[in-house]
């Protein structure tokens, strides 16, 4: 079977071309997350995973769930994916859409992982500098993990900067063991 990625990826980008389109990139992108967030929930999975129900009863049963918060497009484009049998990879259609959403207006988003709270300054220093590094504005979110025991660990999208202590610990006891 074909990766649930693989799949959303021709989902996400008709919905990306059409709300480009139409100039309504941030209404769509809360609209997918809220249908996202709806699809993910177990009750729902098992709805969507009834081989007993027609795409049609999926589509309006999804489609009551959302009640009046969806607009007339993101309700056509709902039930072309529960037509196909896709409602289900809902969270990854909107994983992929904020994705090029983020693509196209070069913001990427980071999260830093510290030992400890790390100060306003410290959070827009990094921002700065991995903006200059990644030629994109910079979104940072910071959170504590004491594991880290001290220095850094901050992942932006697929790259992984490891600066904690943990993790120059990890690579010591390989490098010694090799």
């Amino acid at each position: 079977m074909a990766e649930l990625s693989t799949l959303a990826r021709p989902y996400a980008r008709a919905a990306f071309e059409y709300a480009s389109d139409k100039g309504d990139l941030e209404s769509w992108l809360a609209q997918l997350q809220l249908a996202a967030a709806v699809a993910a929930e177990p009750r729902v999975v098992a709805l969507l995973n009834d081989p007993a129900l027609t795409a049609d009863e999926q589509s309006e049963r999804f489609l009551g769930l959302l009640g009046d918060n969806a607009s007339a497009p993101v309700q056509n484009y709902l039930r072309v994916l529960a037509a196909n049998r896709r409602l289900p990879l809902l969270p990854q259609v909107c994983r992929q859409f904020a994705e090029l959403k983020a693509e196209r207006e070069r913001v990427v988003e980071v999260q830093v992982f510290s030992a400890f709270d790390l100060p306003e300054d410290v959070r827009d220093r990094i921002a700065a500098a991995l903006g200059k590094r990644l030629d994109r504005e910079v979104v940072v979110s910071s959170e504590t993990d004491p594991a880290l025991l001290g220095g850094l660990l901050i992942r932006a999208g697929d790259t992984v900067i490891d600066g904690s202590v943990r993790g120059r610990l990890n690579k010591l006891a390989e490098a010694l063991t090799h």
